[in-house]
């Protein structure tokens, strides 16, 4: 039996002339295919070079899709060259299949360009003024979400139903399903709000007064934001929680705080008033002190065994690491301070009061006369 019996016998007239026809679809789908990957390189290649980076992205997120759509518009030309052939029901859906398949691609080729414009609206290495993390992930999601709806819409008028039709059950059905789903919806809501507000972005330490909340922001999605504890545990926070809760930023503050009090012998008393000058001359002339925030050095109380000063200041880092080698610092410069003057920081002690004088028996021990 040779090719143009078997053909027939499936129901395709026209035999060899009909596969010539499809081989020949088949082979020029391969070739432009192949052309266009050895042409994308180069121009990768070469855009990889130049400074802008918005090439980069639509390139980078155009060269799979323009794969398959290569393929796709071969194998339906291969199709329809077959369907003319033959009555088979199923030849009539290459046009819906081949409409629905490049809205598909198109989307996915938009969605690609959104994430890679991410990064780059993020890179201090793509612009020169990043954009906040934070602000970029939320308006990228909400733009994607917005393509996939469209898309959606888009493919179901395409296969002939009636958008607003859809539209109308979706606002019936939707508030069935608020109220089926509150808890999703009022954390959905509640990262709408941290998006709007900002308290916090990614890379914040936050932490709350009213739970257990404390550590580094790590994501901020629509449902939860993943926080990293300073034990290096994953804390997955619904983000309803943050509409009922007080979070504070630790990350943006202008200064780090020293509040210390330090207590001297009632011995020193006549040395208090200069270890304090000298003190707080020593916190005016130090490099890491902000000295245009609140400086107090003072004699604050008198203590049960000391006479106290404190002081109260403000640095100029924010780093916690760096902050506590300037706390040292100043820390032990005080010690430097009370010790030049021949004063030293008092310890707990007590005075016992006898009703007599004591005297020393070497035999009999420590005695006590009346007076």
């Amino acid at each position: 039996m040779d090719i143009n019996s078997l053909l027939s016998q499936l129901g395709l007239n026209g035999g060899g002339v009909l596969v010539a026809e499809v081989f020949v679809v088949v082979f020029a789908t391969v070739l432009i295919n192949f052309v266009a990957l050895r042409l994308l390189r180069q121009v990768v290649k070469h855009i990889e070079g130049t400074k802008n980076y918005w090439d980069d992205a639509l390139v980078l997120a155009a060269r799979r899709p323009l794969s398959v759509l290569i393929w796709l518009l071969g194998i339906s030309w291969a199709a329809e060259i077959i369907a003319a052939d033959t009555p088979a029901v199923i030849f009539d859906a290459i046009g819906p299949v081949r409409e629905i398949t490049v809205i598909v691609l198109i989307t996915w080729f938009v969605v690609g360009f959104i994430q890679r414009a991410e990064i780059a609206l993020t890179s201090p290495d793509k612009v020169k003024e990043p954009l906040d993390q934070t602000t970029v992930s939320a308006i990228g999601k909400l733009v994607r979400i917005s393509v996939v709806i469209t898309a959606a819409l888009v493919m179901m008028q395409t296969l002939g139903y009636s958008i607003s039709g859809i539209l109308a059950f979706g606002g019936v059905g939707g508030i069935a399903v608020g109220f089926a789903a509150k808890d999703l919806l009022a954390n959905f809501f509640g990262g709408l709000m941290i998006y709007l507000d900002r308290p916090f972005k990614v890379g914040d330490w936050i932490r709350s007064p009213d739970r257990e909340i404390e550590g580094t922001v790590e994501k901020i999605g629509w449902r939860l934001t993943s926080i990293r504890t300073f034990d290096k545990r994953p804390l997955y926070v619904p983000n309803a929680t943050f509409t009922n809760i007080s979070v504070e930023n630790p990350s943006r503050m202008s200064n780090r705080r020293i509040n210390e009090t330090i207590g001297l012998r009632y011995d020193d008393s006549a040395q208090l008033e200069s270890i304090v000058k000298a003190v707080k001359d020593m916190l005016l002339h130090h490099p890491e002190i902000d000295t245009t925030k609140t400086l107090i050095v003072n004699f604050n109380a008198y203590g049960a065994s000391s006479l106290d000063f404190f002081i109260y200041t403000f640095t100029k880092t924010t780093d916690w690491i760096h902050f506590h080698d300037v706390k040292q610092d100043v820390l032990l410069k005080i010690l430097a301070i009370i010790a030049e003057r021949g004063a030293d920081v008092a310890y707990p002690t007590s005075t016992i009061h006898l009703p007599g004088t004591l005297q020393l028996d070497r035999q009999q021990g420590v005695t006590a006369e009346p007076v």
